[in-house]
């Protein structure tokens, strides 16, 4: 069989589908998109994994890449979840170890979900062809993936801590209070069954209020990341995820926070929402 299998594990879902050989690309089409309990118990949260990794088929031998969000030992495939609201029955569960026996996989590499969302633009799409990036991914959080020539960077003092947006600060208050899905709605005062798709509509339609909480969250998200940008000498910012898709609302707000009194970095959205997939079935690719 050609391909590498790829698993893009997310807070709701799990997305699988089977990549390459280069070129790093997959259609809609190849993509399988299937529920998963983050608040479940361990069997459950396994049992939904394996029922996304079976609509690729038997792959015996295989070497799986599987992106999945932190805390996790990547390099030992144990989770470290506590606290974090999804996938804590995880805690301490040797996944790499249960899906390597019941997958018949040669081995199965893990990375962070926003690193492989990152390597993933990178090879095969926005950001192909710079040398230093950053990638940023907007959902329920904010991912984030520095890029030198396609390797995350997650140490030194061209990055933030561990490399991860999500532990900067901005107004005296962590990042993710302000940047976020639940910041949105919190500050919206949104009513229970109200995403951030609606308050976008909101916006579009012309009503002040939501159009400013867009304004002035991207901009102090842009504000954040700036130092950054500029330590770490990007020459591009990709932002992925699912706010992105509000992009007519958040690219000039993000840009100008970024931009200041300093030179312009192209601010773009990301070429493909699988990018996450790309990236984890490369990280298995490259073993």
């Amino acid at each position: 069989m050609t391909g590498t299998p790829a698993l893009e594990i997310g807070g709701t879902h799990v997305s699988a589908a089977v990549i390459g050989p280069p070129p790093w690309t997959v259609a809609d089409a190849q993509v399988h998109r299937s529920p998963v309990r983050a608040d479940g118990t361990a069997t459950e949260i396994v049992d939904d994994l394996l029922r996304g990794a079976a609509a690729l088929g038997p792959r015996p031998g295989a070497r799986w890449g599987v992106a999945i969000p932190g805390p996790f030992d990547y390099a030992a495939g144990i989770g470290r979840f506590t606290g974090v609201g999804k996938f804590d029955a995880l805690r301490d569960v040797p996944l790499g170890e249960i899906l390597a026996k019941e997958l018949d996989a040669a081995e199965v590499a893990f990375l962070n979900d926003a690193h492989a969302f990152g390597i993933g633009e990178w090879r095969a799409g926005t950001a192909r062809g710079h040398d230093r990036v950053l990638v940023l991914t907007l959902g329920t959080g904010v991912g984030s993936c520095f890029l030198d020539r396609g390797t995350p960077v997650d140490t030194g003092p061209d990055v933030p801590p561990e490399g991860r947006a999500d532990l900067l600060a901005i107004d005296g208050a962590p990042l993710e209070e302000t940047v976020s899905r639940r910041a949105l709605l919190a500050r919206a005062g949104a009513a229970p069954g109200v995403d951030v798709r609606d308050l976008a509509d909101r916006a579009r339609a012309g009503d002040p209020a939501a159009a400013a909480l867009f304004g002035d969250t991207f901009g102090a998200l842009g504000r954040a990341m700036a130092p950054w940008v500029r330590r770490f000498g990007a020459s591009l910012v990709v932002i992925g995820g699912a706010i992105a898709a509000s992009w007519d609302l958040v690219a000039a707000p993000l840009h100008a926070g970024l931009a200041g009194d300093r030179a312009e970095v192209p601010v773009v959205p990301a070429s493909t929402a699988h990018a996450g997939l790309v990236g984890a079935a490369w990280w298995a690719h490259r073993i």
